[in-house]
């Protein structure tokens, strides 16, 4: 965690600077404030737009349409995370650049690998984008940083298995597909940006039984592979200051304040 904000922050602030190395005061200085946006269905009964705008750095998922939502979503992205199937889908049409530019080939991408032969892509792209006028940068999430973020979502799933089933852990494993089961995109994307901003806000997390799953699209059903209702809990500890509790977070990080707004 501690280490994003070089991981991460460096690499997005040089290119800024077209390759100008920093001062050493600016070197890990974090974002002052980043918005999360989710893609639940819930954004279109609210009008955020401008308030998502207002954040130093605006962070999209998947490549999310922003064109006629921007009112509920805003219309700013400084990067965009994506799970690699998205990369990967992007590489297989033909004449697509390499990644889709969603937001413009300005905007950094970040991506977790969901399977390994992704690496690939990630691979083609990273030396593609050597070749092209306008560099694009291309970031794969550390592995330790994926390991910590699977712990987190499987032990607040566990826990959460306990409490409402009274069965044991070992009947966790078939309820929940254990060989898929991984945490969301929209909550690695969090826990990115815990490690480079000051302060997080979160839009568009969370359900209603009457929103679609996602704002842009017309799926409603949730992707069994994930424990939303798990990982709910934990931003909920976020927000109201109860992380400590979380055995795989040391208190040396110190998590800044979260707000999420419903």
């Amino acid at each position: 965690m501690s280490n994003l904000t070089h991981f991460i922050k460096h690499q997005i602030d040089l290119k800024k600077n077209n390759g100008t190395l920093l001062t050493s005061e600016s070197f890990d200085l974090r974002y002052s404030s980043c918005a999360v946006v989710g893609n639940s269905g819930i954004l279109l009964n609210t009008n955020y737009g401008k308030l998502i705008d207002s954040h130093e750095v605006v962070i999209r998922l998947n490549n999310a349409r922003v064109e006629s939502f921007e009112s509920k979503v805003g219309s700013k992205t400084n990067i965009s995370f994506v799970n690699s199937n998205i990369i990967h889908a992007c590489n297989s049409i033909v004449g697509s650049g390499c990644v889709c530019h969603s937001y413009g080939a300005d905007v950094a991408t970040i991506m977790y690998i969901s399977q390994l032969s992704h690496f690939m892509d990630y691979t083609v792209c990273s030396s593609y984008s050597s070749y092209t006028a306008t560099p694009l940068l291309l970031l794969v999430t550390d592995s330790r940083f994926d390991v910590l973020c699977g712990r987190i979502v499987k032990y607040y799933s566990l826990r959460r298995f306990i409490r409402e089933t009274g069965k044991g852990l070992e009947e966790w494993g078939p309820a929940h597909d254990e060989v898929y089961f991984h945490y969301s995109s929209g909550f690695q994307a969090l826990m990115l940006a815990l490690g480079i901003c000051d302060k997080v806000s979160m839009f568009g997390f969370g359900k209603s039984a009457k929103a679609k799953h996602h704002y842009h699209t017309n799926q409603r059903a949730e992707l069994g592979l994930h424990d939303y209702e798990a990982e709910y809990e934990f931003y909920r500890d976020l927000v109201d200051g109860q992380y400590k509790k979380i055995p795989f977070i040391y208190d040396k990080f110190k998590i800044p304040p979260v707000v999420m707004y419903q």
